[in-house]
């Protein structure tokens, strides 16, 4: 086996590992497709619904009783998000920077973690602009 063969066998894997570390399920994350989203949330009687998008897609539209804390700012804001209590409801755009925000809160040490399948793109509901 030649060496060209053995970095393609190497970039092959690391390629499949990051896809499976992207796709994985995450242990305490709820992932909820838009209407059992709506209806947890509304049943949820202390909850914190968090918008993990960049500022200027927050004030492009998001829903209603929204917090912005981007995903930039997680690892410098999680202690304000611990701080809190109650259930802790995350989305973005397609749901992908909410399941990533939601890994460093579970690592962090909050029990459960729902996230928005196919983020605000997948939303049905109201929005506030």
């Amino acid at each position: 086996m030649n060496s060209s063969s053995i970095f393609y066998i190497v970039l092959a894997l690391f390629v499949v590992w990051m896809l499976y570390r992207m796709f994985a399920p995450v242990k305490g994350l709820v992932q909820l497709k838009d209407e059992p989203f709506r209806k947890k949330l509304e049943q949820s009687s202390r909850k914190r619904l968090i918008d993990v998008r960049e500022a200027h897609e927050f004030k492009s539209g998001h829903l209603p009783g929204a917090v912005n804390i981007p995903l930039s700012q997680f690892g410098s804001r999680s202690t304000e998000i611990m701080k809190g209590e109650g259930d802790i409801f995350l989305y973005c755009q397609s749901g992908m920077r909410s399941k990533q925000a939601a890994k460093i809160l579970l690592k962090s040490g909050v029990p459960e973690v729902y996230n928005l399948m196919g983020g605000i793109s997948s939303w049905t509901g109201k929005r506030v602009r």
